[in-house]
């Protein structure tokens, strides 16, 4: 019977031999990395005679007396019946107490066993059991932790390997996929672009190879680095922590276990890991909340993201401005302005592409039974899963989709954006109606784009991230529904009026637009049905088809009239002649790409990584200054792109613009603004008017006081104020130009 390896040393070992022997580069000693992170400027001396005698008489003990050393601002009747080994460093101690959170404590160190530590100024160390390896700001307080030590090959979370380790130990985030087919190696810093652009790309060994070499190059594999807890940093009531770096100003208190973790913490984010919480080989980015019971286990926690109430997050990255509470989630990767609360919703080997809400009961889980790989699932912007939803592996959905509750038995693939996708029992279909969001939801909406925007606290906003409905993104796929609808339009009617014919997509096509164009009352009279949205062999049927490809087309046309706006004001155009002159020269509407919640065109994306693998771009620092680049040119990007999309959506050509087409394409994007705000008022009026709705409330004043009056909803108020100044913009604005 195998029994543990128990090993009998000096006590002088206790603080001595951090680096093996073999690790310690030649003419360097075990303590030559701690001095290079030891950044306190404290001055420190040996202990006097007299200092040695009082903390004797203060019941503390030190295998070597002269391996302490103080600053001349240390008062040694503040150290209290401690046990010193090896090399400690202790900065001032003054007679004051710290105050925190109702916690008062008085500086200085008590009660504690200290290996090898350096203290800055006026801490406050009591009760630590066993403190070993570390270096503490000045003004922390650490009390009540049972063990708090850093190994000789820690990481801090990084996915590296150390001198001497083997290969097989090293780190990998097993996102997207359960099947570790799209692996990452997790770093601090490590943006959800990063993440993205490593986990696709599985065909281009060049290009992973790069993303490897450019995170180790990132840290060296000496042994010996310090675990470090930043200035004004407080750790509380914890049992173990063990190779932690832990940033400044953060406040850790009755976690049970964190171990090889980079905490970053500052005044630019402050971190706070609560009660019960255990973590394990991660990262936490700046201003982070994780509370009550939460297990995570291989993850990254991009900044202002939060974990709660026994959350589940293992082998997974959470995007910036994300929440996950009681849930589960494994094997993920998550962009920015994810929602997920309810304790019975599980995800698994998804990329969910940020402006999520995946609500209770949804399990959207890999699937087990399959006789190849375990399955993946994408969805881009906007996912939102109803109540109960269980959906089939590999599936993926456009932007801005509503799965309805229900058991969807097969693999899904939805192209059309803004839609409600509903699996209809009785009839044995699939139902998708385009375009739901704009005349149903518009509340919803136009309130998720407002919201990530007022919720978005990332100090540093290295990408650009999108969160406007009406993007390059969204765009492209509402001109693709568009042309998928005049396809199957044109299916259906031949079909009904030459059966048993086999059309060509040209000629479907062909009718398809004629109807549309000349006859949209017959297109309601026609099942419009394909066969390419589930892997099945029941149909799909398409709802309200006439009036989603009239809202396609006008949200198109109103989204690039915004962009022919931002033309004419980013140029103070006076004149038509003005505005024609700065027009780019060439309009093509292009390819965009969704890189970790930003959106980049999609050649610059292929140029980017070309990049990479010349040796132009030499790591991630240099991708995060393409990131930094394509934010400041979006707007301009993202005005080519609008201007592109008002050219194909209307058969205008811009540089033949004319005065009246000008003036006509500035009021109808009147008409859509206003349609908008009249919807959003609408969508959420139903919560007032519906009888079903009002049932639970014994009048409507109940109602008013539980939900708030309607004409008082202050989302509602300032979209109708925006309305009027909109208006009044554009008015004004076909005045300056002279239009007639």
């Amino acid at each position: 019977m195998p029994v543990n390896d128990i090993q009998k040393m000096p006590i002088t070992s206790m603080g001595s031999g951090f680096i093996p022997t073999e690790f310690i580069p030649q003419g360097k000693d075990e303590y030559h990395l701690r001095d290079m992170q030891e950044r306190s400027g404290i001055d420190y001396r040996r202990l006097t005679a007299f200092e040695i005698e009082m903390l004797v008489r203060n019941r503390n003990t030190s295998d070597d007396w002269n391996q302490i050393f103080v600053s001349d601002a240390f008062n040694p009747e503040l150290v209290r019946n401690c046990k010193f080994y090896g090399l400690v460093r202790i900065g001032k101690l003054e007679p004051y107490c710290l105050s925190f959170s109702n916690l008062k404590l008085p500086v200085g160190l008590y009660n504690s066993t200290i290996i090898s530590c350096d203290f800055g100024d006026n801490v406050v160390i009591n009760n630590v059991h066993y403190l070993a390896y570390y270096i503490i700001g000045n003004e922390a307080i650490i009390v009540n932790v049972n063990e708090m030590q850093t190994t000789n090959y820690s990481k801090f979370g990084n996915g590296i390997v150390k001198d001497g380790e083997d290969e097989s130990i090293r780190i990998w985030l097993e996102i997207c996929n359960e099947n570790a087919g799209r692996s990452v190696i997790p770093f601090n810093g490590m943006l959800p672009g990063d993440a993205y652009l490593w986990s696709r790309n599985r065909d281009d060994q060049d290009l992973l190879s790069k993303f490897k070499q450019f995170t180790e190059q990132k840290f060296d594999n000496q042994r010996g680095y310090y675990g470090k807890v930043g200035h004004r940093t407080v750790v509380k009531n914890c049992a173990i922590i063990k190779d932690v770096w832990i940033g400044s100003d953060a406040y850790i208190k009755g976690a049970n276990k964190l171990k090889n973790l980079t905490i970053n913490s500052g005044p630019e984010g402050k971190t706070q890991i609560g009660e019960g919480c255990e973590m394990v080989n991660g990262i936490v980015d700046y201003g982070c909340k994780v509370f009550y019971g939460v297990k995570a286990v291989r993850f990254i926690m991009a900044s202002n993201s939060q974990l709660k109430y026994g959350a589940r997050l293992i082998n997974s990255y959470l995007g910036n401005n994300a929440t996950i509470s009681c849930c589960e989630v494994l094997n993920s990767l998550i962009f920015p302005s994810h929602e997920q609360h309810h304790n019975n919703s599980f995800l698994c080997a998804a990329l969910i592409m940020g402006q999520s809400n995946i609500a209770a009961g949804a399990t959207l889980g890999s699937n087990h039974n399959s006789r190849g790989a375990d399955g993946e699932f994408i969805a881009k912007r906007g996912f939102w899963p109803g109540l109960c939803v269980s959906i089939k592996h590999n599936s993926q959905l456009a932007s801005f989709t509503i799965l309805a509750k229900g058991d969807y038995p097969a693999e899904l693939n939805i192209p059309v954006p803004f839609s409600l996708v509903s699996t209809d029992v009785s009839y044995d279909r699939l139902v998708v109606m385009p375009a739901y969001w704009f005349m149903y939801n518009m509340y919803a909406l136009a309130r998720n784009s407002w919201k990530y925007i007022d919720r978005d606290k990332r100090n540093s906003k290295i990408q650009h991230i999108e969160y406007d409905y009406l993007a390059p993104d969204t765009v492209n796929e509402m001109f693709d529904t568009l042309n998928l609808l005049e396809e199957l339009t044109g299916e259906a009617y031949l079909e009904l009026h030459q059966p048993g014919r086999v059309s060509t997509k040209v000629e479907s096509v062909k009718h398809g637009k004629r109807l549309f164009t000349s006859d949209i009352e017959a297109v309601d009279s026609l099942e419009i049905t394909t066969d390419r949205f589930e892997n099945s062999k029941r149909k799909t049927v398409f709802m309200k088809v006439a009036n989603s490809y009239t809202v396609f087309r006008n949200m198109i046309k109103y989204y690039g009239t915004l962009q022919l706006i931002e033309l004419i004001n980013h140029h103070n155009a006076k004149s038509l002649g003005d505005i024609i002159k700065n027009l780019p020269t060439r309009l093509n509407r292009t390819e965009w790409v969704n890189i970790g919640g930003q959106l980049i065109p999609s050649k610059e994306v292929e140029s980017m990584k070309t990049s990479i693998k010349k040796g132009k771009i030499k790591s991630w620092e240099g991708i995060h200054e393409f990131y930094e680049l394509e934010g400041k040119e979006y707007t301009r990007k993202k005005m080519i792109h609008g201007l592109s999309s008002l050219q194909d959506i209307t058969g205008i050509k811009l540089s033949s613009l004319t005065g009246y087409q000008l003036k006509e394409l500035l009021l109808q994007s009147v008409e859509s603004k206003n349609w908008l705000v009249e919807n959003i008022r609408k969508s959420r009026e139903k919560d007032y008017s519906n009888p079903f709705r009002n049932m639970v409330y014994e009048n409507d004043a109940e109602r008013d006081a539980v939900l708030g009056k309607l004409d008082d909803n202050t989302f509602i108020n300032e979209q109708e104020a925006e309305l009027i100044e909109y208006t009044k913009d554009i008015n004004a604005l076909i005045k300056k130009l002279k239009l007639k």
